[in-house]
């Protein structure tokens, strides 16, 4: 079954984007290849019940299994040894990650305490939109009953855009709360 985001992006997202940055080609209207999920465990990597109940929840919140990443190389003074443990990481494609955005935007993040609303200026040089939510247990599929610890999560949404407004305006047809800052 395709997600209902999907539709939506193919049926009235692709011609207000093509209308709001006078595209001519459907082709060329900015895209969400992929969304990156990343937790860090910190200390907790060496534990083996704290790994495995960081994977369960990662598992939870993306729907498909997360990869235990590891340390490319020691430092000392984060007391970080090659090889180990270092945090978990799920990247989710094509119906999964439509599915995740809609959960994300419609439930976890309105259940933020607090929440004004997600930065404009976490879009990188490759015109990809990063920010972390410092709760994990905001997503409903996790029990916060049966979290030991409470866990922060790095999103990163990386798009095919050729410029940073082209992603801005693809995300706010997502209906991301994008709120930019005047100071």
């Amino acid at each position: 079954m395709i997600p209902r985001l999907k539709v939506t992006y193919d049926k009235e997202i692709v011609s207000k984007l093509m209308a709001k940055l006078s595209l001519k080609n459907k082709h060329e209207v900015p895209k969400i290849e992929k969304i990156v999920i990343n937790m860090g465990l910190g200390e907790d990597a060496s534990d083996g019940k704290k790994l495995k109940a960081c994977v369960d929840d990662m598992a939870l919140i993306s729907g498909q299994k997360p990869i235990i990443t590891k340390f490319k190389k020691s430092i000392s003074n984060f007391k970080t040894r090659k090889g180990s443990n270092a945090g978990v990481k799920v990247t989710l494609r094509a119906h999964k990650m439509y599915e995740f955005i809609d959960r994300l935007v419609n439930i976890a993040l309105p259940r933020i305490k607090d929440f004004r609303g997600l930065p404009a200026k976490g879009i990188d040089s490759s015109n990809n939109y990063s920010f972390g939510v410092k709760e994990h247990i905001i997503f409903p599929e996790v029990n916060f009953d049966k979290v030991d610890k409470i866990r922060g999560l790095d999103i990163t949404i990386v798009t095919n855009s050729k410029n940073k407004t082209g992603a801005l305006e693809l995300l706010k047809e997502f209906n991301f709360p994008i709120i930019n800052k005047k100071n």
